[in-house]
């Protein structure tokens, strides 16, 4: 990419993001009056606060490595899943400890499965609209714009184009010391426009499951420049706390993390 295609991309995500600020400005004293679906959802997320301190985690991506990927060497490790990963208990046998997903689309299309789940389950504060709050739900204030990382859940969370960067900030939130991905591929054989709605026209070639955006789901083409920002972010926050997140996704694309060999992990 050149400089000046670089200067333009950076002015173009300024502007969406004044943009996506101004638009969300009705919704802050909302977040921040905390409504019983915050006040509860805050209340829950201070009992989580680094109940997991030191310990390690694995936050399993969706990428198709995963099929590649032992994942019954996990059984002693605690997980961390997102979005669509319940397609992994029929499939691959795997089944994560606790969920996130702040996806609209996703967690539209998938109501049914999602209410159906029996386990912690982190969303964005904006999924209220279709699930309701339970004793597994916990509602996360999470936005598009003003890139940060958050060391508590509890206050605002940016999303930073990817359910894996709130992945991380959970995990920090609970206090692993260290993070490893697997099945982050950071790389997709559909291509377009970042953050463009599409819809599938069949198997699903981007993930473990061709069943994951199936033909007639609609979902959202990736940002992955943005997601990367967002990971060098997550990468400075934890070092800078003496903790780490390593890259154990085989095959991966992904560049900003400590590359480790999976299986030599156990």
């Amino acid at each position: 990419m050149s400089e000046e295609t670089r200067q333009i991309s950076k002015l173009g995500r300024l502007a969406r993001n004044l943009y996506d600020g101004l638009r969300r400005l009705p919704t802050v004293p909302g977040a921040y009056l905390h409504p019983p679906w915050r006040r509860e959802s805050i209340r829950k997320l201070g009992a989580l606060k680094n109940s997991h301190k030191g310990e390690r985690c694995f936050i399993v991506g969706n990428g198709p490595s995963l099929k590649n990927t032992d994942l019954s060497l996990l059984k002693n490790d605690f997980t961390i899943g997102m979005n669509r990963i319940f397609l992994a208990e029929e499939e691959l046998h795997f089944k994560p400890d606790v969920l996130v997903c702040i996806n609209d689309l996703v967690v539209e299309q998938s109501v049914d499965e999602f209410n159906a789940l029996k386990m912690p389950k982190f969303f964005s504060w904006r999924a209220r609209k279709w699930l309701q709050m339970d004793d597994y739900t916990h509602f996360l204030y999470t936005t598009y714009t003003e890139p940060k990382f958050a060391r508590d859940l509890r206050g605002r969370v940016w999303e930073g184009a990817t359910v894996t960067n709130v992945c991380l900030q959970l995990a920090y939130h609970l206090g692993f010391k260290e993070a490893i991905l697997i099945g982050v591929d950071h790389s997709f054989a559909t291509k377009g426009t970042p953050n463009t709605t599409v819809q599938s026209q069949g198997d699903d070639p981007n993930h473990f499951s061709v069943a994951y955006f199936g033909k007639g789901f609609r979902w959202q083409l990736p940002d992955l420049e943005t997601s990367e920002v967002a990971y060098r972010m997550a990468r400075k926050a934890y070092e800078a706390d003496g903790r780490k997140v390593l890259d154990a996704t085989i095959g991966g694309k992904l560049d900003i993390f400590e590359k480790v060999d999976y299986e030599r992990l156990f």
